[in-house]
């Protein structure tokens, strides 16, 4: 009677482990999968590394041109840097908008704006810890 209950208690927890391995797994492909796909559609949007257009300027040579400034957007519920165009991505991260601040969220769902190259990477430091 008491060794039945013992087989019965283990098989349980067995699968109560089971269940909860199959679970983690899950979750963690569905969370690969949708990072493949985010970046998979960035495919049709310009890249500057793959078509080779972007150039570093001075910060004096950007500012001629109209050129300095960038946009922190969301892409697939990952912070996104634009260029100032709007179209073009400077730089994918990996840095999920939903561990943000409830601010900075809202800043970066209208088009969060940063007018220069040091003050985009004190952003990206800041938050990709």
């Amino acid at each position: 009677m008491m060794k039945t209950r013992y087989i019965i208690g283990f098989f349980a927890a067995f699968l109560i482990l089971a269940l909860m391995l199959s679970a983690g797994y899950q979750m963690t492909y569905e969370h690969v999968a949708r990072r493949q796909t985010a970046r998979e559609d960035t495919s049709d949007t310009q890249s500057i590394t793959a078509e080779g257009e972007a150039v570093k300027e001075t910060g004096e040579e950007a500012e001629e041109d109209g050129q300095e400034g960038y946009y922190l957007c969301e892409l697939q519920g990952f912070v996104v840097v634009y260029l100032n165009d709007r179209k073009t991505i400077y730089e994918m991260t990996e840095i999920p908008v939903m561990d943000l601040p409830e601010e900075v969220q809202n800043e970066i769902a209208s088009g969060k704006y940063v007018s220069s190259q040091e003050e985009l990477y004190g952003f990206l430091e800041n938050y990709s810890s």
